[in-house]
């Protein structure tokens, strides 16, 4: 979906090679008489020989031809193509071949399955069986038993579900479902030079991480959970997690147990791909996950991360340049900001 963006946006989106605003402009070299996507490989001309055009039929008017390399002219049938595909995957009981969806919407396999993961950050059938573990998680919510809630999800066997499922959702779906029951969660309540912040974690990861909260926040999300605090097993992972907020930086290493929707989770993949040091606005991060018009719903998905800091949502910024909101607070944000990005010019 082509936008305007005003011109020095555009020039740093370009030094950056930012995919995000691929679909969102391209740019004009004067001198060579080529157009490109902001993300081009290439390498970078001269500001003076640059003009940026909302789309490649502007720059096509000027007399300018596509760059051979990032084949600009194709980022609106690559957005159209993969959209279609979305709706076709939501339509459907069982992920067809990839030979076959990529023939329904005009591609080779091979360079839809490029286009679709680079658009998603998921590949199809990747996508097919998220959705899949999210209805099957939708109807837990709603009550559902477990067998239930797999079957009406489309899984044709229970093992089927828990090979989708497995790596990705962390605790076993009756337990997501009641609370945490049968799952013990590690957490302390530990100063920090941003207040005091709550960290809690399964056996396979960080599930919480927030500020000025206590067992009482964290026992209303996790009912039935057995709630230890402290304890050895959790020192080591609880010292990371402090390091990585009083020194915000790439912290993916860090373990994690969280789930959401799969456009959730799309969300939060997007998010953790922010370099520290740098924002997005919730249009970027809805282009980049190739649903460019769900802004809100990226912004819901920001909102709903469970672990601040550990998946970035302080990074993502207004349209206009201004912080925007955060659950804990401008402050908190500002100053994660700030530290972030005095760290990148150390």
């Amino acid at each position: 979906m082509y936008e305007s963006v005003d011109d020095e946006r555009a020039w740093q989106a370009v030094l950056a090679r930012d995919r995000a605003f691929d679909g969102r402009f391209v740019t004009g070299v004067l001198t060579t008489g080529i157009y490109c996507r902001p993300s081009c490989s290439a390498r970078h001309p001269r500001r003076e020989n640059v003009r940026f055009f909302e789309a490649p039929e502007a720059a096509e008017a000027e007399g300018l031809r596509p760059c051979m390399r990032c084949r600009p002219n194709e980022a609106a049938r690559d957005e159209e193509a993969v959209s279609r595909a979305l709706e076709l995957l939501a339509d459907a009981e069982e992920m067809p071949p990839l030979a076959q969806l990529a023939g329904q919407v005009g591609y080779s396999p091979t360079h839809f399955q490029r286009v679709f993961k680079r658009a998603v950050g998921l590949s199809p059938a990747q996508y097919a069986r998220a959705r899949r573990v999210a209805r099957a998680g939708d109807a837990l919510s709603a009550g559902a038993s477990v067998t239930e809630a797999i079957y009406e999800a489309g899984f044709g066997a229970s093992s089927r579900f828990y090979e989708a499922s497995e790596g990705r959702m962390g605790m076993a779906p009756s337990a997501w479902r009641d609370g945490g029951r049968g799952v013990t969660i590690h957490w302390a309540v530990v100063p920090t030079t941003l207040g005091q912040m709550l960290v809690a974690a399964t056996d396979k990861g960080v599930c919480r991480l927030s500020f000025a909260e206590g067992r009482d926040e964290l026992a209303g999300r996790f009912p039935h959970a057995e709630l230890v605090e402290d304890g050895g097993a959790f020192a080591a992972l609880l010292e990371q997690v402090v390091s990585a907020v009083e020194q915000p930086g790439d912290s993916r290493a860090i373990p994690l147990d969280v789930q959401g929707t799969a456009f959730q989770e799309a969300v939060w993949r997007e998010l953790q791909r922010i370099p520290p040091g740098e924002t997005r606005t919730y249009a970027q991060i809805a282009a980049a996950i190739g649903r460019p018009g769900a802004v809100r719903a990226a912004g819901s998905a920001n909102g709903a991360n469970n672990v601040a800091v550990l998946i970035p949502c302080h990074r993502v910024i207004r349209s206009d340049g201004s912080v925007g909101g955060y659950a804990y607070g401008e402050a908190i944000k500002r100053e994660l900001l700030r530290r972030e990005e005095a760290q990148t010019k150390e």
